[in-house]
């Protein structure tokens, strides 16, 4: 057999495609290939591709499937002809012709060399889940072969995908591939009334044991809801896949047993890898996906529903070896609301990591799949130039190091930097850990060191081998402190659960964690339910006040704010938090002025004669236009005269119609009076006062002292009539009208009608509209 040649017994769909796909790449340099799973796309194609072939997989668990499987198809151990690399462990000899690699990795193999000398051909495996890694991947990949090398061949594969956008990004063509799956059936199980979605999942998985032959593969969103499934199936054989478990344990998972299983995974199971003896899923319709909320500063895992290419893609795993069932734990009609794809990461997860690697790679203009958000983005590079990685857009050497170590680059300062403080090994342990926090249930991180894995302690051993420095005592807050400086947190009051973090964001640490009697913490984990009033700590660490200034310098400041009264204080505060405050007895007047300024003129005392100012200038504004200004908030304070304000007492003496006549228009100011009087003399020879709060000015005027009047009286130039409230001599309401003409042919007699018995000591004449004499 050669080694371009897959193995004859191994009799998959994708056998009679790989001619044509071979030539599609050689005609075009890169090729899509859509393929379901079980097809053989990830393990038969690249043992088909000649030359040296790159396998770029989303997951390191998938990484080591498919170089075992296509180790196997040899008849060789991993690490000859085959083999794989993945962060912290690696098996390969220098001839090795095919290497799996996760798609971070390759990343950081670009940047040493973008040329990717010795490679004839990158396969980009599962490219519709949109991980980060591979986005930016499949970015850098098109970047380098369409300057340093168009030789490359690239091959894009998938079992779902929108194959428009890839093509049009890779100019290549599209390969389709059907699979000779067998007919799955599949069954809609929804929780009932008040039930948890793991009892519902509890619930289709011992249905599905009832129903069907072969393992059960149970799809969960992590490794909590895989825990709380497992103990409500007693006397069931259950195997457990998630990323807390070692590569040993996932591996064995992965293995054809003689007994029948159920298999208890998260979204690691989904593509990538077969799990043998499937014959039913059952899937609880929830993923865990990463979210960053980027006003707090808590980047986190989310819950979510699926997309129907998930479910699609879980639900394929049931019919790989023979008819399926597959058990869906949510309502049928729910099925046609799910989208159609997932979210790509790039649109939701933190992207300070994206921002340095974009960074070092140094060209701006690359084309994506999905663009990262430019708010987003801006956050991260934000980070990094507090981190020292950047300056002015382009990394440091520091930020070339920091990149170098491959972890975000908030561990990578807390490793460099922690172990100059606490020496390699210290550092490296708290970071190996916070950068796998899921390894861990506890909460108190000195805690969770102590626990015992394998797989942390050897992340730890490699971490501790990159950086130098004196071994000294642990401090493991302090570690914590330099990657989330903005996260150290002091508690809001004795004996409350609750702290605020130099961020301003408030957390609530859980009871029975150990670190209750804590004032300080650094918190290293924690994140926001949505509509929770706090977030919560997940990982934390006792610390002090020597530590959190150690890792971020206190500010004092002078302050003048009102709150209903003007204070003044000197405050010495650690990001949110306040350490200390005094009151200032002679505060800087511009600060003053500037604190009563932002307030607004409620701040002021109104007089009734300001208040009636103010809407006859409304009322000319919107009437006449300029240039009669609009007294609105702004241009009132530019007006007032705050300059001898010290205190309370002192706002009291600010007058504020002096600063409504300074925004008065000269020389037409003259005329405000005439345009917007403040009374109206009535045919009584009274003057009544005239209202203008509202929208049209109103006269409130005893009917007799109308009397006389054919019309309503007008303003700003007979543009605006007034509207007269007519009242009986009581002083009660009797009309409202601004069309005295009207009123007192079709009202008035009503009125006089009911009036004059009531009061007949008052005139009631049967034409009003007469000229009347006046009390003059």
């Amino acid at each position: 057999m050669t080694e371009s040649t897959p193995p004859d017994r191994v009799n998959l769909p994708i056998h009679a495609a790989i001619p044509e796909l071979t030539r599609m790449l050689a005609d075009h340099g890169a090729a899509i290939l859509v393929a379901p799973p079980g097809t053989g796309k990830t393990t038969l194609v690249p043992l088909a591709l000649g030359g040296r072939v790159v396998v770029a997989e989303p997951r390191r668990l998938a990484a080591r499937a498919a170089a075992a499987r296509m180790a196997f198809l040899l008849g060789e151990p991993v690490g000859r002809t085959v083999g794989y690399a993945i962060r912290g462990e690696r098996r390969t000899l220098t001839d090795t012709r095919i290497e799996v690699v996760t798609s971070g990795l390759l990343v950081r193999r670009l940047q040493h060399d973008p040329e990717l000398s010795g490679v004839d051909t990158v396969v980009l495996d599962e490219c519709h889940e949109r991980h980060l890694d591979a986005d930016l991947l499949l970015a850098l990949l098109t970047d380098a072969k369409a300057g340093l090398r168009p030789d490359l061949r690239l091959l894009a594969t998938s079992a779902t995908v929108a194959t428009d956008r890839l093509q049009e990004l890779l100019g290549a063509p599209v390969l389709k591939v059907e699979a000779r799956t067998f007919p799955t059936e599949t069954t809609y199980l929804a929780p009932v009334r008040n039930e948890r979605v793991e009892a519902c999942v509890a619930r289709a998985t011992r249905t599905a044991l009832s129903e069907t032959d072969g393992d059960v593969l149970v799809f969960l969103p992590g490794a909590a809801e895989i825990g709380r499934v497992r103990s409500m199936l007693d006397g069931v054989n259950v195997v457990t896949l998630h990323g807390r478990l070692s590569s040993e344990h996932q591996d064995a998972a992965l293995r054809r047993s003689a007994d029948r299983r159920v298999i208890l995974a998260t979204a690691i199971a989904e593509s990538s890898l077969t799990v043998p003896g499937v014959r039913a899923v059952v899937d609880s319709g929830l993923a865990r996906v990463p979210r960053v909320d980027h006003r707090r500063g808590l980047p986190g895992l989310a819950t979510v529903r699926v997309s129907a290419a998930v479910a699609d893609q879980r639900a394929g795993r049931a019919g790989r070896e023979g008819p399926g069932r597959v058990f869906r734990c949510w309502p049928e009609h729910e099925h046609a609301t799910l989208p159609r794809y997932p979210e790509p990461e790039i649109r939701v997860a933190d992207l300070t990591r994206l921002a340095l690697e974009l960074a070092c790679w140094g060209t701006a203009n690359l084309t994506w799949w999905d663009p990262p958000p430019e708010g987003a983005l801006q956050v991260g590079q934000s980070v990094l130039h507090a981190l020292g990685a950047l300056t002015d857009g382009r990394p440091t050497d520091r930020g070339r190091r920091m990149a170098e170590l491959g972890l975000h680059p908030r561990l990578a300062r807390a490793l460099l930097d922690g172990a100059e403080r606490v020496g390699p090994r210290n550092a490296a342990n708290v970071v190996a850990l916070l950068d796998n926090d899921t390894l861990t249930d506890a909460v108190d991180l000195d805690k969770a060191l102590r626990e015992e894995s394998p797989r942390w302690k050897r992340e730890a051993q490699r971490l501790a081998k990159l950086v130098h420095g004196e071994p000294k005592a642990p401090d493991s807050a302090l570690v914590v402190a330099l990657a989330y400086p903005e996260r150290v947190a002091r508690r809001r009051t004795p004996g409350s659960p609750v702290y605020l973090m130099a961020s301003g964001t408030a957390v609530e640490l859980p009871p029975g964690t150990g670190l209750g009697d804590q004032e300080w913490l650094a918190v290293a984990v924690a994140d926001r339910q949505p509509g929770a009033a706090h977030g919560k700590i997940r990982l934390a660490a006792a610390a002090d006040l020597a530590l959190a200034t150690a890792v971020t310098k206190p500010s004092t400041v002078d302050e003048v704010t009102w709150d209903g009264e003007l204070r003044a204080r000197r405050v010495t505060r650690l990001g949110a938090i306040t350490l200390a405050e005094h009151p200032l007895t002679n505060p800087d007047p511009d600060a003053v002025s500037q604190a009563l300024r932002a307030a607004g003129p409620d701040v002021l005392t109104w007089t009734p004669a300001a208040r009636t100012l103010r809407a006859r200038m409304r009322l000319l504004h919107r009437t006449l236009g300029a240039p009669w200004p609009a007294p609105d908030d702004g241009a009132l304070m530019s007006f007032v005269d705050l300059s001898r304000v010290r205190t309370t007492a002192d706002l009291a003496k600010v007058t504020v119609t002096e600063a409504l006549r300074a925004l008065l228009p000269w020389p037409e100011a003259a005329r405000l009076d005439e345009l917007a009087p403040e009374r109206i003399e009535v045919p009584s020879g009274r003057k009544v006062a005239v209202d203008y709060s509202g929208e049209r000015p109103v006269l409130a005027v005893r009917l007799q002292d109308v009397f006389g009047w054919t019309q309503a009286p007008t303003v700003a130039d007979g543009r605006v009539k007034v509207l007269l409230h007519l009242l009986s001599p009581a002083g009660r309401p009797a009309a409202v009208t601004d069309d005295l003409e009207s009123f007192w042919t079709n009202g008035y007699p009503l009125v006089r009608a009911e009036l004059r018995g009531r009061y007949p000591k008052h005139d009631w004449p049967v034409t009003p509209q007469s000229p009347r004499r006046t009390r003059r």
